[in-house]
């Protein structure tokens, strides 16, 4: 699967999901200070589920009814 890790979740699960052999893009390593539309912008673009511990992007998906594939909050 595809996965866009959050800042916020930590390098933890990226490198976890990275060792079961997931296609993985970790915010915390590669784009730190991303806003949460942009992050979830890029995870739809990429055809990613977001995970994260952010409940903030329930805003995002709920009400501002951003496309998105996926979200899983930790």
């Amino acid at each position: 699967m595809r996965f866009l890790i959050d800042e916020c979740t930590g390098p933890e699960v990226a490198e976890w999901l990275l060792e079961q052999g997931h296609d993985v893009f970790s915010v915390f390593h590669s784009a730190r200070g991303l806003d949460d539309e942009a992050i979830i912008e890029k995870a739809f673009r990429e055809n990613r589920v977001l995970i994260t511990n952010d409940k903030g992007f329930g805003l995002l998906v709920f009400l501002k009814r951003i496309p998105r594939h996926g979200v899983i909050l930790l």
